[in-house]
């Protein structure tokens, strides 16, 4: 039907369904996650076993107490304040240091050098291997009633993929008990993967030999490509932010580009006394490295499109910045994916499509509740 034409000649009509809409009669899910919804959830949340998988550079503390800022400023505390309950949270354990491991690559002869290395390899296969048992454990602690959330920041989102692999559930030789993993799959241990700020595909065209992974991203994207176990039931959402368009130089430069997109003063004020020119011209310099070309816009650090999966649950963030901290400053920030004002922003679309709350009704989003008033109202037209 004409819904278009139909809605010009209901409007009186349709202001006072959607005015009726928000009463107790057609409840609607709100967009902010806390104790009370929780418990409108018949406590769903506080049952789930989450792993956050910490990205390149990153050390457990961020999570919990980002930059000494405390730890109510941290990732873990806003989930907790949502229903999450904190004994089923678990930071993969990771000291800044540990990344230094990464270097173990340059032994993987010759794969490192033909840009062939494989994500469990000498180079990463540490965290693969570390984050399976802590998904394990977390499976175990929740009494083995609930799969795992996993949600993987930056680098921890293709680590957390290359984690799933291709869905069978090795824990490796050193584990101890049959009951770990034999027969399991990957999607007998985790529910959902979500990923923020994650790059997900390796450098485009002739950059591709340039990929910082030696090839370990490029496995991902060719072995487990996309959504790979969708098909087993894990689901997969992936967030991206859309905050900083990077160029080469002179960003204040009269160009189409919002304001808001070329940072703060504040710190193109120290980007610029380091001699690295501005926001902008940081970003262009990480956009290129991880895609191949800068000019692009992201969250300071990965450029949108690459944090976004093919198959999953795509989520853009207007204005949200990669970490916890400018792109190479020690100035905290708090828009990042997982500040307290960010969080809602992405958390129940990914909960939804874990399905671990119910999909909201008639959200008020573009078309989408018009055509639900129009069906409420005239059922069969």
């Amino acid at each position: 039907m004409n819904y278009f034409r139909l809605a010009i000649g209901l409007s009186p009509l349709l202001t006072w369904a959607f005015a009726f809409q928000s009463c107790s009669l057609f409840p609607r899910f709100p967009t902010r996650i806390n104790a009370e919804t929780n418990r409108a959830y018949g406590g769903a949340l506080s049952k789930i076993p989450i792993v956050i998988c910490p990205g390149f550079g990153n050390d457990q503390t961020d999570y919990l107490n980002p930059l000494n800022q405390g730890t109510e400023a941290g990732f873990v505390s806003a989930l907790v304040r949502r229903g999450f309950d904190p004994d089923l949270i678990q930071v993969l354990p990771l000291q800044r240091i540990e990344w230094v491991r990464v270097a173990g690559g340059l032994f993987d002869f010759p794969n490192f050098y033909r840009g062939t290395m494989r994500p469990d390899g000498l180079g990463y296969g540490w965290y693969v291997k570390r984050l399976r048992h802590v998904v394990e454990e977390m499976y175990v602690k929740g009494g083995k009633e609930e799969k795992v959330l996993l949600i993987g920041h930056s680098a921890g989102g293709w680590l957390a993929r290359a984690a799933l692999g291709d869905g069978s559930w090795d824990l490796g030789s050193d584990n101890e008990g049959e009951d770990a993993f034999g027969g399991a799959r990957a999607a007998n241990r985790v529910r959902a993967l979500v990923t923020v700020g994650a790059i997900h595909k390796p450098p485009a065209g002739n950059a591709a030999a340039t990929c910082v992974t030696r090839g370990a991203l490029a496995y991902i994207d060719d072995k487990y490509p996309g959504a790979y176990l969708a098909g087993e039931g894990i689901s997969y959402v992936s967030v991206g932010g859309d905050a900083v368009f990077g160029r080469k130089e002179n960003p204040r430069q009269p160009v189409n580009i919002s304001e808001e997109k070329i940072g703060s003063k504040e710190v193109n004020d120290i980007y610029k006394v380091r001699g690295e020119g501005s926001a902008s011209t940081v970003a262009f310099t990480a956009y290129e490295a991880v895609s191949g070309n800068g000019k692009m816009t992201g969250d300071g650090v990965v450029p949108l499109e690459w944090s976004l999966l093919e198959g999953s649950r795509k989520i853009t963030l207007d204005g949200v910045l990669h970490s916890i901290n400018e792109p190479g400053t020690t100035l905290p920030t708090d828009r990042w994916y997982g500040s307290e004002g960010v969080v809602d922003r992405w958390l129940t679309d990914a909960l939804e499509e874990a399905g671990i709350v119910e999909r909201r009704k008639n959200s008020i989003t573009g078309a989408a509740p018009w055509i639900s008033v129009l069906e409420m109202l005239f059922p069969g037209v």
